[in-house]
C-alpha cells in the first residue's frame, strides 16, 4: 500500500511538471510506467493464488491493488495526448503483460490502451504494423482473454466500433487466436510419442 501511494505521487508529480511540451521528460514517463507494471504483477499482488480466507482478508483491508493502479496507468495514458505515439512500439509488451492478470476490472482497463496504441498508429502511418509485430509473437503468453470474441468489451469489440480498423483489427485477433492455438497444441504433444502428430503441431505452429 506504501509503495503504490508512492507510485500515485510519482504520477501526480508527472502530470502537473513533466508534461508540457517545454518540461516533457520522455524517460521519466517511460520509468513510471515500467514501474506501476511490475508493481501490478509482482506475486505478492496475485490474489487469486491465495487461500480463500487470505484473499478475502486482503480484499477487506487494502482491496484489489492491482486493480487500482490498472485504472492509473489507464489515466496516465490518455494524459499523454499526442505524444502517445512516442511510446509504440516500446510500451506494447509491458502492456500486454498486464492481461495475463486474471483480474476482470484490469483487463477493462488494459484492452482500451491496447487497442488505442493500435488506432494511434493508425493514424500517423495508415497501419498498426509495429504494435502488430511487437505483439504477435509474444501473443501465445498473454492470455486469451485478450483476443477472444466472446471477452466483454474485448480487442475484437473494440475495433469493431471503429469503421477503419473493423476489418484488420479482426483479421489481427484472428492470427493471434490461431497462433495460441497452435502453441496449445504443441505443448499438449511436446511428450507425446506418437512423433507424426507431433511433427504435425509443430510444423503448423511454424
Amino acid at each position: 500500500r506504501e509503495f503504490l501511494r508512492a507510485i500515485n505521487q510519482f504520477a501526480t508529480t508527472l502530470t502537473e511538471m513533466f508534461l508540457s511540451n517545454s518540461n516533457f521528460e520522455l524517460q521519466l514517463w517511460n520509468n513510471y510506467f515500467h514501474l506501476a507494471v511490475a508493481f501490478l504483477t509482482q506475486d505478492s499482488l496475485q490474489l487469486e493464488n491465495f487461500s480463500p480466507a487470505k484473499r478475502n482478508s486482503i480484499l477487506a483491508k487494502y482491496g484489489d491493488m492491482r486493480a487500482t493502479i490498472g485504472a492509473s496507468i489507464r489515466d496516465m495514458w490518455y494524459s499523454l495526448g499526442q505524444r502517445k505515439i512516442e511510446f509504440i512500439p516500446g510500451m506494447v509488451g509491458p502492456i500486454l503483460e498486464m492481461t495475463l492478470v486474471p483480474e476482470l476490472e484490469l483487463r477493462k482497463s488494459t484492452i482500451p490502451i491496447f487497442f488505442d496504441m493500435m488506432l494511434c498508429e493508425h493514424q500517423l502511418s495508415g497501419s498498426f504494423s509495429r504494435v502488430r509485430a511487437e505483439a504477435a509473437p509474444g501473443g501465445a503468453g498473454w492470455g486469451g482473454m485478450l483476443w477472444e470474441p466472446p471477452a466483454p468489451g474485448g480487442l475484437l469489440s473494440c475495433c469493431q466500433s471503429h469503421p477503419e480498423l473493423a476489418k484488420p483489427g479482426e483479421d489481427f485477433v484472428r492470427l493471434v487466436s490461431e497462433l495460441l492455438e497452435r502453441l496449445l497444441d504443441y505443448r499438449a504433444v511436446m511428450n507425446d510419442e506418437n512423433k507424426t502428430y507431433s511433427m504435425s503441431c509443430t510444423v503448423n505452429l511454424l
